[in-house]
């Protein structure tokens, strides 16, 4: 049975927002949308994981703990595995969590995680291939966000770094029909002059950017062989609509200046802790795990969107015990 002093609580940095970022970035049209809500809530949610994994990592080479990444998920391609420790698959599950309430909760009691359900998505129980001995590792990511043009303004204020995003429509960043977008064109209604990353991909389906310096009134073009574009990046919120032209789809995108699922989001994520609550074999959850439907009410989600496999947290093992496991399999192959 797992206690408040078996969790690992690790430190968060700034870079592990940089990193995820990095990634979500990259990889969101290639990720299945499980949980529904916005594109910009999606793309925070894969770079606050990457972030806990980012964490893991570190954590593994202070501990002198070998791993590999063999099989982590190329940004183009469904997950596998996350990394291997002692010659066992690991699959990180990360909670981002965000209510102030929730968070403070937390801080003060600990234990109060144990209640937590270790949740799995049951298309991925169903479809997955594994070993009984492969793993899940669960852990919770501590950390504030801006969903609103008023929250933006306050980290602004305060001097914390946001990273402003419009993710791009279907027909933009996951086309039917591979083919060049032609030469991107893009045009600001009103001053400041923005400056402005477009990312995507090229014929080849690798990761392209380009960077613009927009100043408003004045049509500017994006060299490169895009055949998808992902999203556009800016350096700060524009005071009127940005409008995007591709020739080969024959439209311009508007972005409207607003903090909004049509306008622009911040994926910065604010972290305050991680904490690496504990680990299961994925045969054990299997046996164990019970079905948890859709609009389920959970520690961390007022409401699932998804069904699940569910199991209390208290019921993980401690995750000093894979990490001792990870060492004596790593002495014996030395041996």
């Amino acid at each position: 049975m797992l206690s408040p002093s078996d969790f690992i609580t690790l430190p968060y940095t700034s870079d592990l927002s940089e990193g995820g970022i990095a990634y979500a970035t990259r990889s969101l049209p290639h990720t299945y949308d499980r949980m529904g809500g916005s594109k910009t809530a999606r793309m925070r949610r894969i770079a606050a994981g990457i972030a806990v994994e980012l964490a893991l990592r570190r954590l593994l080479d202070r501990q002198e703990v070998a791993f590999d990444t063999l099989g982590a998920t190329p940004f183009t391609e469904p997950d596998r595995y996350d990394v291997s420790i002692g010659g066992r698959r690991v699959d990180v599950k990360s909670f981002l969590l965000t209510s102030r309430r929730k968070i403070r909760s937390v801080l003060q009691a600990p234990s109060r995680l144990l209640e937590a359900a270790a949740l799995v998505p049951s298309d991925q129980m169903d479809t997955e291939r594994f070993k009984p001995n492969d793993v899940y590792l669960f852990a919770f990511l501590l950390g504030l966000v801006t969903r609103d043009r008023e929250s933006l303004a306050k980290a602004q204020a305060a001097g914390h770094p946001v990273y402003l995003i419009h993710p791009m429509p279907r027909d933009w960043a996951s086309p039917q029909v591979w083919h060049p977008l032609g030469e991107l064109a893009l045009k600001s209604e009103r001053p400041p002059a923005l400056s402005l990353q477009l990312g995507g991909q090229d014929g080849e389906r690798r990761f392209l950017t380009c960077e613009v310096r927009l100043p408003h009134l004045t049509r500017r073009t994006c060299p490169g062989d895009f055949h998808t574009l992902v999203y556009l990046h800016s350096d700060q919120l524009p005071e009127g609509r940005v409008g995007v032209y591709s020739p080969t789809l024959g439209e311009t995108h508007l972005i409207p200046p607003l903090v909004s699922e049509q306008g622009w989001g911040n994926l910065w994520v604010y972290g305050m802790k991680i904490i690496l609550a504990g680990y299961i074999t994925k045969g054990e959850f299997r046996q164990k795990a019970r079905r948890l439907p859709p609009g389920s009410s959970t520690f961390q989600y007022r409401s699932t969107r998804t069904e699940n496999f569910a199991l209390p947290v208290r019921e993980l093992h401690p995750l000093s015990a894979l990490l001792d496991a990870a060492r004596e399999w790593q002495e014996g192959r030395t041996l």
